[in-house]
Formats: structure tokens, sequence, C-alpha cells
């Protein structure tokens, strides 16, 4: 492999970074392990997805694209429901303004809202923005800053949609 193409897969790596694989994560073990108000990951294939645990099995979450090609809003979902079959991470914030209970009431504060942009509004920056006041992402930083990187996660993200729409087709949950 030349150094061109191990600067590319090293790009990509760091766009797919696994739920569980940033330095800072905690592989979830066990619902109780979880506090009310942390940061919850899970890798989707090429991407990951954030969300903040409410405590009792809930999760609230920028639902964005991942029921289709419409965005979805701010919703409160099980953990199962938010985890879709991947494994959760916990992602630690030691510097965090908001925690536990705070965190979730400034999640919750946002259930409804339907402003979900990928680029500047998105689940991740919902998570940032609960826990420290300030929306940022990490990963759409990472791809503006590896243009083949953030090229392999929108491949990956129109693949989940794809296969999205495809699942809602066959399993008869769309409405003609």
């Amino acid at each position: 492999m030349n150094s061109k193409q191990q600067d590319i897969r090293s790009e990509r790596q760091r766009a797919m970074r696994g739920a569980a694989s940033a330095p800072s994560d905690l592989p979830f073990v066990d619902e109780c392990d979880i506090p009310p108000g942390a940061h919850l990951v899970t890798s989707r294939g090429g991407y990951e997805h954030h969300g903040i645990y409410a405590g009792a099995g809930k999760v609230v979450h920028y639902a964005g694209f991942a029921a289709g090609h419409c965005r979805g809003p701010v919703v409160e979902v099980t953990l199962d429901r938010f985890a879709a079959g991947s494994a959760i991470a916990i992602r630690r914030h030691p510097c965090a303004q908001y925690m536990g209970a705070e965190a979730v009431l400034r999640a919750r504060s946002r259930l409804g809202e339907n402003r979900y942009r990928l680029l500047t509004n998105n689940c991740e920056h919902f998570c940032a923005w609960c826990l420290s006041g300030e929306s940022r992402s990490q990963q759409v930083e990472t791809c503006l800053t590896h243009p083949r990187a953030g090229l392999h996660v929108l491949a990956s993200l129109f693949k989940a949609l794809v296969a999205a729409e495809l699942k809602g087709a066959y399993s008869g949950a769309r409405v003609a």
C-alpha cells in the first residue's frame, strides 16, 4: 500500500471511528451503568449516532435521517430503538458544564424541534449543546478537514438512507 492509500485509509478510519473506540468512550455493559445525562454513541456503519440518556431506559436524540429520507425531530425513544441493533458506548465529558438531570432537562427542552441539518445541527451538535452549551460536531469537523473521509461518510449515509427506505417499503411501514 502506497503512502497516498494509507492517508486515505487513515482519514476513513478517523471519520468512521467505532462507537466504543474513541479514547474517552466507555463500552456499554448494562443499563444500570448509564447515569442520566450521559452522552451515548452508537456506530451506524460509516458514521456515529449520538443521544443523551434520560434514565429509565430512554434516550433523547435528534432522529435526523434515521427513519428514511425525511429528517426527523428531537425525540425520546427506548435504548433499544436508539441503538438500532448496534453497540452503544458512553462518551465521557470530564469538563461538561451541564451534567445529570440538568443535561436531561436541556435535552428534553428541545423535544419536537425539527431543525435537523447534517452539517450544522445534527445529533452530535445536539448532544454537545446539552452538555456544554456549545453546538459542535467532531464528525463534521473531521469530514471538512479530510474531504476524502467526508465523501466516504456521505456515501455511507446515502447507503443507510436507501436501506431505511427499502426496509420501510418491504415492512409495510410506508403508507401509499
